[in-house]
C-alpha cells in the first residue's frame, strides 16, 4: 500500500484581510508538529504576508488560481511563476467555482496545470457534479470527463493532488453518504490509472470537499482512497480547521 501523506488543504476564496491573519498564528501555535501537511490558499492579496507569517511553521501556503501564461497583456491575472515567487507552494485549480463564474473547461484547467507544475507548484485540480449530474446518474461519467480532460500529462504524486468536490455540496451542508464518496474516490483512482499510470496514479493524494466540518470529519477521513480535505469556510477559524486537522490525525494513526 502507498503511504500517502494526510492533507488539511483550507480554500479561503474571497475573504480575509491583513487582520485575518492572526488566525495563521493560531493555527500554527496548535499545530507545531502535526502528523499531517497543512495548507492555506488565502487571497493573492495576502499570498506573502502570509508565507512570512507562517515561516518556520508547519503550515504551506497556496494561490487560488493561476494564468496559463508566464506573462504578458492579461490585466488582472497572476502566473504561477508569480505565484512561487510570493512564497506559494501549492495552487487550486479547476474550482467548480471557476468553472462556473469564470466559464472553465477541462482543457483550460489541464494548461493551467502544466502551468503549475513547470513553475514547482502542486497543482490541486478540483472535479466534481451538480446536483443535476448527479440526480441524473451521471456522477462518474462526469467525473472521469473531467480527470480525463483536466490532469496534464506526465502528472506526479509529487505535482498532483485531486480534490472531489460535489457542487451540490459545497457551502450547503449537505453530505454525501459515506458510500458515495468512496464510490467516487474509488472511481478517480482507477481513472487516474488510466490518465498516469497505476504507480503514479497510487501516490496522488485524493482530497474530499464539501461542507466538510469538525463534526464529520472522523467519518469522512474513514473512507476509502479520502487522504484528506479541501475545506472552505471552516478553513477561516484556526479553531474549526484545527478540529479537522486533529481527525485527519487520527485517521491517519
Amino acid at each position: 500500500m502507498v503511504d500517502r501523506r494526510k492533507l488539511a488543504a483550507g480554500n479561503w476564496k474571497m475573504n480575509g484581510l491583513g487582520a485575518e491573519l492572526a488566525e495563521i498564528d493560531a493555527l500554527a501555535a496548535a499545530h507545531k508538529d502535526p502528523s499531517c501537511d497543512i495548507l492555506i490558499c488565502p487571497p493573492a492579496t495576502l499570498i506573502e504576508r502570509m508565507v512570512r507569517r507562517a515561516d518556520g511553521s508547519a503550515i504551506s501556503v497556496g494561490g487560488q488560481d493561476c494564468h496559463p501564461a508566464t506573462s504578458g497583456a492579461h490585466t488582472g491575472d497572476i502566473s504561477a511563476a508569480m505565484l512561487a515567487d510570493a512564497g506559494a507552494d501549492h495552487v487550486i485549480l479547476g474550482h467548480s467555482e471557476r468553472r462556473t463564474d469564470h466559464g472553465e473547461t477541462d482543457a483550460g484547467v489541464r494548461v493551467k496545470a502544466e502551468a503549475a507544475i513547470a513553475a514547482g507548484l502542486v497543482a490541486i485540480v478540483c472535479v466534481g457534479e451538480t446536483l443535476g449530474e448527479r440526480e441524473a446518474g451521471e456522477t462518474l461519467a462526469v467525473v472521469g470527463r473531467q480527470v480525463a480532460g483536466s490532469v496534464p500529462d506526465g502528472a506526479t504524486g509529487a505535482s498532483l493532488v485531486l480534490a472531489y468536490e460535489p457542487v451540490w455540496a459545497i457551502g450547503t451542508g449537505k453530505v454525501p453518504t459515506m458510500d458515495q464518496i468512496a464510490e467516487v474516490h474509488d472511481f478517480i483512482r482507477s481513472a487516474l490509472a488510466e490518465r498516469v499510470g497505476e504507480a503514479e496514479a497510487g501516490a496522488v493524494r485524493l482530497l474530499y470537499g464539501g461542507s466538510v466540518k469538525p463534526g464529520n470529519a472522523d467519518e469522512i477521513f474513514a473512507v476509502s482512497n479520502v487522504d484528506g480535505a479541501l475545506v472552505g469556510g471552516a478553513s477561516l477559524k484556526a479553531a474549526d480547521l484545527g478540529g479537522i486537522i486533529a481527525a485527519l490525525e487520527r485517521a491517519a494513526g
